[in-house]
């Protein structure tokens, strides 16, 4: 299992005071020093914690793979066709979100996520789609040419029950082993945390698990390289 560390909210706590520190170069490069696969980042189209110069300086400064999360909007593909990221994840986006709501929907946004897929590949940049876990996403995934998918674990980190749970787990397992037949390289996140990341990481087709908030808040009492570390003993690492 690989982990993917997500380091948005490092810049969440500079933003909170319009300061130049916590810097996420340096929370990258954290992370990377505990071990994680790769970083990644989410340059949202209202800026509001991650910025470009934040982009490039990690980009710069990593050895591992750099996946940036991203809109379709034509100027932050136009962004990342500049900078060249090892991957880019298409996300869909509103304004008013608290954070990534769900998965991108494909059949709705086709033409644009078509033409956003097409400029990346050009450029050189694998392409993942943050899809929910519905086979009709992924037959349209496949149609679209895409490299990875992640499937988006969000509601099962909302849910309580054991039943809902229990359902969630083999909805997302079914997305997996359909993902995985089809060829695609299967990650998967987006509200895991220390306490229910052990369910997903024991389904065998999901090959890397994107995590951020949960451990950049533990990172605030033990660190981001403890914080990393107790999570790789969770996954399985």
């Amino acid at each position: 299992m690989k982990l993917g560390v997500n380091i948005d909210h490092v810049s969440t706590l500079r933003e909170a005071r319009g300061t130049f520190y916590p810097d996420p170069v340096a929370g990258a490069l954290s992370a990377e020093s505990a071990g994680c696969d790769s970083i990644v980042a989410h340059l949202r189209e209202d800026r509001r914690h991650i910025k470009e110069k934040d982009i490039i300086g990690i980009k710069e400064a990593i050895k591992i793979p750099f996946n940036l999360e991203m809109s379709v909007n034509k100027n932050i593909v136009s962004f990342a066709q500049e900078i060249c990221p090892y991957q880019a994840t298409l996300v869909p986006e509103r304004r008013q979100e608290l954070t990534t709501e769900g998965g991108i929907d494909l059949l709705k946004n086709y033409k644009k996520v078509n033409n956003a897929i097409i400029k990346l590949k050009k450029s050189g940049i694998k392409v993942s789609l943050f899809i929910d876990p519905l086979i009709v996403q992924i037959k349209a995934a496949k149609d679209l040419g895409a490299d990875i998918i992640e499937i988006n674990t969000g509601r099962f980190s909302e849910l309580k029950t054991a039943r809902s749970l229990e359902a969630e787990i083999r909805k997302i397992k079914r997305a997996a082993v359909f993902s995985k037949k089809q060829g695609f390289f299967v990650a998967a996140g987006h509200g895991l945390d220390y306490e229910n990341v052990k369910e997903v990481s024991r389904i065998m087709e999901i090959e890397e698990l994107n995590i951020g908030h949960s451990i950049i808040s533990r990172s605030v009492f033990i660190g981001i390289v403890p914080a990393v570390i107790e999570m790789f003993s969770l996954i399985g690492k």
